[in-house]
């Protein structure tokens, strides 16, 4: 309910009295006064959504205080009604910032049509502060790939998006679950209205429940004004509980009651709201697992996993690597305004056989360091990835067998097999001697971790970084390995005095 408070300025006592008792029936809070001081001290003590004023009153007119009401920075809307109406009266009045003109006596379906267009209009330009301020680079908008995973994802994404269905996503840091879910509101009936996201893992614990439901003024410390809550923003579209496994046992409990009535009340207020909205969640956690750790309330996860969707890795849709690369590259030739002609056979090798640990953000990062790097009029080459000699030196180019000398009057024409190939190397840039001694892309992803932690002197914070992945990801990969046993250190200290990592067993150079 964008609109809840509202002040009633009618010297006439009759008309004041009614208008007050229309509007206490529709469930708004009002206050109903005869005076412009009146009404001056009601906006001195609280904000206000509203404001029906009229012209004459007994210590000024009503478009005095619809003056005055524009310099203040949080400005009800003001509905000016006056019983000697005239269109000059009525258009400098709008142009004085008036929201509505009415000309006594008016119906109540003329009030209602007035509060229905005052509702609409606040919410759209709250809704439309809320985007401006947390406006960011998403990394585009549209799902890029062909691979069978994408192809399957997004054909689950059109079966669920024209459903009103909670969805949980899941997969890896960096995967693209923020995407999947505006697609699926992108293709839902709900696709006109808001798309509001929260992110839990930024939140600090004690302002997340103030961030979901809003608060009342006063109801903390700092609490200045009244504030609406991300699924109020929401109300009539979607919203998206980014990282949905960070928030606390207390904000999950209000969280399943949302779920289950669609209502709450915010901090500090005894008014329950009612919303409708879609909820989509994020998570890259292993939501069940958390739920046996009792880390996850079930019933929460029960909930939320009407429909679940897993989002793929990019090791296991490597058909995509190249077409991801290049619509990174073109974005970032674009934004930066460079002269990058292409991208070289040499370095589109070493793409493909990187292990990418961080998914699409890590190969959205290594493109826009490869095109600011790259001198213009140039293609694209290893040496502009940043990935260092030993990741450049893990696609080895196979040269041709050797032919036995010839003999007298024998020719010399190469084999069939004298054409070289480019084949993905094991670590240390030996060759692999067979099919049978290729490692698995989980092995070479797990191997250059524990490598980029040994050199970084077991540094989380640091080795992250230079994955171009999360701390959080570092940890779940160290947890799936079984080497989780101390937390890292390196956010307090990254120069190196962070506490080391587990042991990092069979490592080389």
């Amino acid at each position: 309910m964008p609109i809840e408070k509202i002040i009633v300025l009618e010297d006439d006592l009759v008309l004041r009295k009614h208008l007050e008792q229309q509007l206490r029936a529709r469930r708004y809070d009002v206050a109903a006064v005869p005076t412009l001081a009146a009404a001056y001290e009601l906006l001195s003590k609280d904000n206000w959504d509203l404001i029906f004023a009229d012209v004459q009153l007994p210590d000024g007119e009503g478009t005095d205080l619809l003056q005055q009401i524009q310099q203040r920075p949080d400005r009800p809307l003001v509905v000016i009604i006056t019983g000697f109406g005239s269109v000059e009266s009525a258009v400098s009045c709008m142009r004085n910032g008036a929201f509505d003109y009415l000309i006594k006596p008016f119906s109540s379906e003329q009030i209602s049509i007035t509060l229905q267009k005052a509702e609409d209009l606040t919410r759209l330009i709250r809704v439309n502060d809320f985007l401006n301020k947390d406006r960011a680079d998403d990394g585009g908008s549209e799902l890029v790939g062909r691979s069978p995973g994408m192809e399957q994802l997004r054909s689950l994404i059109r079966k669920v998006a024209r459903t009103q269905a909670t969805v949980l996503i899941q997969g890896e840091s960096g995967t693209g679950k923020e995407l999947v879910s505006r697609a699926i509101h992108r293709e839902s009936p709900r696709a006109n209205a808001a798309f509001i996201k929260v992110n839990c893992a930024a939140i600090p614990e004690n302002l997340i429940e103030s961030e979901f439901f809003g608060h009342e003024k006063g109801a903390f410390t700092g609490a200045l004004n009244k504030r609406e809550g991300r699924f109020e923003l929401a109300h009539g579209g979607t919203i998206l509980l980014d990282e949905i496994s960070e928030i606390s046992p207390q904000v999950q409990a209000k969280l399943l009651r949302v779920l289950q009535e669609r209502e709450f009340e915010r901090v500090g207020g005894n008014r329950t709201l009612k919303v409708d909205v879609r909820v989509i969640a994020t998570t890259n956690r292993n939501l069940e697992e958390s739920v046996a750790r009792k880390e996850f309330r079930q019933d929460l996860f029960f909930r939320l996993n009407v429909v679940p969707i897993h989002v793929p890795p990019l090791r296991e849709r490597r058909d995509d690597i190249v077409t991801l690369s290049t619509q990174f590259m073109q974005r970032f030739i674009r934004k930066h305004g460079v002269n990058v002609t292409g991208m070289g056979v040499a370095c589109k090798d070493v793409l493909l056989a990187h292990a990418w640990p961080g998914n699409v953000r890590e190969l959205q990062n290594v493109l826009e360091r490869a095109v600011i790097l790259c001198p213009d009029g140039q293609d694209l080459q290893p040496s502009h990835l940043g990935f260092g000699p030993a990741s450049v030196a893990s696609t080895t180019v196979l040269s041709a067998p050797v032919a036995p000398a010839a003999g007298p009057g024998e020719g010399v024409e190469p084999p069939p097999a004298a054409a070289s190939a480019v084949v993905p190397a094991a670590p240390g840039g030996i060759s692999p001697a067979t099919p049978d001694s290729i490692q698995s892309l989980a092995d070479l992803e797990r191997a250059h971790i524990l490598h980029a932690l040994e050199l970084c002197e077991g540094n989380r914070t640091k080795a992250a970084r230079h994955l171009g992945v999360s701390i959080r990801t570092i940890r779940n990969k160290l947890h799936e390995y079984g080497m989780a046993g101390r937390e890292d250190e390196g956010a307090a200290s990254e120069g190196g005095m962070a506490a080391s990592a587990p042991p990092l067993p069979g490592l080389t150079g």
